[in-house]
Order: structure tokens, then sequence, then C-alpha cells
């Protein structure tokens, strides 16, 4: 224990490096989220940052939209005229900004997810929406930005007050006129929390912030896994010229290479929890109440015991133990693991479960499929850039070539 300048004692950090640890970690129910403390202008109150009976009905609510068949119902049906459309000036330009392609495509699924209408459908739309997006991001991650934090909180609260009067109240209007009809709403989060209003009693900000996180947890993540998922695609081919028409006909060595990019890049690289009360892993750690754990999920996703020697590797065809998911502990466990992991990476596909024609692939390796459909390589003349306005390893510019 550390002591602050008062003389009251800090809260000490226990950092999880090892996967056992770290699952066992995820289980504890009195380890409370701790990842988003800073971003509380648009994080406040959203599902992710809820706990206990509050977090399981909310859960227990949403968790109606996150089924096989509505993943069946988007993967076939809703997303491939949104990729199509999002997709067609940049195919038709022969080349392609992947960060911002990934996040306008994403965006623009998100929407549909979280139940934004975009009564449009224009691309200058999408624009607009983009920006209300990535202001989102920049609040959330409010801890990682590296200017003023005071100044960027207040600017994302006046954006999500705007995006709320231009979106949210604009979208709920077109629901509850459908729900009073008798009609059934769309399958999306602002549906369900309408139809549930009397159970839930959400205050209207509440209602739009958990919009909001929808939106830029769905567009954020996936668009960040987008980008890095088509880098360590044109990585491997560099090295394994042989699997260059391996990823035009093989939809699942795609989402291999989807999941394993997951293990090794988190969209979070770490977690964190609050002691709500003395926790005794079984490993034999202690931690009493108030401290904060940390779980390094680079490290837990390359712990050598579970993923073996080359852990550190980009291996799409890596085998692993059985009862661990091909792109580690990335999406959570327990209580708190990712309610959207599965419509955003798929199911895992087991030899036993028959034909791939019923199979659920998910939305980044899909979206990741139509790059290389068209031929996409990287751009001779435009190298990559990372972000320099985070800490956080994104890329700021990954320029491509589409054609063959």
């Amino acid at each position: 224990m550390t002591e602050t300048t008062t003389g009251t004692a800090a809260p000490e950090v226990h950092t999880i490096t090892t996967w056992d640890e770290a699952r066992d970690a995820y289980r504890q129910k009195a380890l409370r989220q701790a990842l988003y403390d800073a971003g509380e202008v648009v994080m406040g109150d959203v599902l992710v940052n809820l706990h206990g009976a509050e977090h399981r009905d909310r859960r227990r609510l949403e968790n109606r939209l996150f089924r096989r068949e509505t993943f069946e119902l988007y993967e076939r049906e809703l997303f491939p005229p949104i990729i199509a459309e999002t997709y067609a000036p940049y195919l038709e330009a022969g080349r392609a900004e992947l960060v911002d392609l990934g996040h306008q495509l994403m965006m623009n699924l998100a929407a549909l997810t979280a139940g934004v209408d975009r009564p449009l459908g224009t691309p200058e739309e999408t624009r607009h929406l983009y920006d209300y997006l990535m202001r989102f991001i920049e609040g959330a991650t409010l801890a990682h930005y590296t200017g003023d934090q005071d100044a960027k909180r207040a600017e994302v609260a006046e954006k999500l007050a705007a995006f709320d009067a231009e979106f949210v109240q604009p979208s709920m209007a077109r629901r509850q006129a459908i729900i009073d009809a008798g009609d059934e709403p769309p399958r999306d989060v602002l549906s369900i929390l309408m139809v549930n209003q009397d159970d839930l009693h959400l205050p209207h900000d509440v209602i739009v912030r958990e919009v909001a996180f929808y939106l830029l947890a769905g567009a954020h993540t996936s668009a960040t896994a987008f980008t890095r998922v088509a880098h360590h695609i044109f990585t491997w081919l560099e090295a394994h010229p042989e699997d260059a028409e391996t990823v035009r006909t093989d939809r699942l060595f795609v989402q291999r290479c989807t999941h394993e990019t997951v293990r090794l890049q988190p969209s979070s690289p770490v977690a964190m929890r609050w002691a709500l009360e003395d926790v005794e892993l079984r490993s034999g750690r202690r931690i009493p109440k108030g401290d904060k754990v940390v779980i390094d999920l680079l490290a837990v996703n390359r712990d050598p015991v579970v993923f073996g020697p080359t852990a550190d590797e980009f291996d799409p065809r890596r085998e692993l133990p059985d009862g661990v998911p091909p792109y580690g502990l990335s999406f959570g466990s327990g209580m708190h693991a990712c309610i959207g992991q599965d419509l955003a990476a798929g199911l895992i596909f087991h030899p036993d479960d028959g034909s791939l024609d019923e199979h659920v692939f998910g939305l980044v390796p899909e979206a990741v499929q139509v790059l290389f459909d068209h031929g996409a390589r990287p751009d001779p003349d435009d190298p990559p850039e990372m972000d320099a306005s985070t800490t956080r390893p994104y890329f700021g510019r990954y320029p491509v070539v589409l054609g063959s």
C-alpha cells in the first residue's frame, strides 16, 4: 500500500498477467467495472458500467436482441445491403482508407443495432453521424486523451445533446408510433429500452447514453478490429503467398484471422475492476476491499502456458486447448462478457457442426471478406500511419488499393 500526501492509504493496484488468474478474476462478483471511470460523460449508467442486480436486469432484457436468430437476420438480410452501399464509392474509386471506411461501415451497421434511424441514408448523413461517433469515442476513452480533458469533456457533452435532438428523439418517436399502433418495433436496443421502460424506469439521458454507447462500442471496436485484421492478413500473405487464394475462397479462414487478431490486439489492452469487498483468487492472491485490479489482456492472451511458445505471433491456424476461445479473453468473461461478441466476431465453428451454410461468421469477418474479394492490398505509395492523438495503438490512416 502506498500513502497519499494527506496520509490516506491509496488503493493498491493488482496486475494480473496469467490466463488462469484472469479468468478467475472475471468471475468474481465482488469486482466492479473500473475501466470507464473517466468517461462518465458518455458511459455513465450504461450497461457495461452497471453492477449487481441493476446490471443483471438490464442485460437480461438486452440479451433478447443478441440471440442466434437475430444474428442470422442481421448477417443474411439486414447487413449485406448496408455493406454494399458503404463500399460502393470506394470500389468505384479503386482505393480506400481503411480507418475511415471501417468507421463508416461499422457505424452504419451499429446504428441499425442501436436503433439510430438514418432516414436520409445519404453519404452526407453517414459522415455527419460519423462525426458524432468520433466525439463519443473520445469521451469514452477520455483517460487516454492527450489534450485538454476538461475541454474535450465539455465538447462531448454538447455533442451528446445535439445527437439526442437530431437522432435519438426522432428515432424514439417513430418507434412509439409503431408501438402505439400495436405493431412490432425493430429489433434494436432502443426498442427494447422503450418497450420495457415500465420496468427499467430509465431517465431520458440514460437512454441517450445507452444508445450512444451501443453505437460507439459496436462501431469503434469493430472498426479498429477491421483495420487490424486487414493489416495482419496483408502481413501473413507476405510470408505465406500460398494463402492468397485462401482469403478469397475460405470464409472460415478470414474468421480465424479475425479471432487471432482480436486475441493479439484486444480493443482495450486492459480490463479494470474495483474490489467491493475482500477477494481471494484460487491462486491465493488476495485483493483487499477498495483496491484496483488490472487485467493485462496483452499478457493474458499471450500466456505461453495456454497459447504455446509462439503465443506472441499471428497464426490463424493455431491449435488451442479445449475450452480456450480463439480470441482469448478479449471479450471478457463472466457477467461482463461483451454482449455483442458473437455479432461482431461470429460463432466458433467446430468440425462436428456440419455444413458452413448455417454458420454465423460475424460482422467483422464479413466486412473484411469483402476487402479481399475485391483484391485489397496496401497502397505502395502511401504507407499506413499510427494515430498520434491517443496513447492507444490505433492506426490513424491505412490506404489500400482495390481491384485486380
